[in-house]
């Protein structure tokens, strides 16, 4: 089954990381990465721009707006994702907790619905 993992963390408070504590956290994503590629969880993933670059688009009355940034106001913002292959929510539970960004920030597990 296919999960995905969406890594949240607060932008100011990444803003104001140390710049050696944030070369760290990026070894560890490429760690981390690499060993989900080896083990054949890692279906995709990629880092997110900053949520200021963001465009919330809706449709209403025939309408199409667009907002600039994202829908709702929130102390963690959606940073990066990951797609994987586990076999269940708790293999999926304990990928996300080896995610390097579940120190400081959270991880929200969402099962993909498979359209057949």
């Amino acid at each position: 089954m296919q999960y995905l993992l969406m890594i949240y963390q607060n932008e100011a408070e990444y803003a104001k990381m140390d710049p050696a504590k944030g070369q760290k956290m990026f070894e560890e994503y490429g760690v981390f990465t690499q060993s989900i590629i080896q083990s054949g969880n890692f279906k995709a993933g990629d880092r997110l721009q900053p949520v200021s670059t963001a465009t919330t688009v809706r449709v209403r009355d025939g309408k199409t707006l667009t907002t600039d940034g994202p829908f709702a106001e929130t102390r963690e913002q959606l940073g990066g994702y990951y797609l994987v292959e586990a076999k269940d929510l708790n293999a999926a539970l304990a990928i996300a907790a080896r995610i390097p960004g579940a120190k400081t920030g959270s991880i929200e597990v969402r099962p993909i619905w498979v359209y057949n």
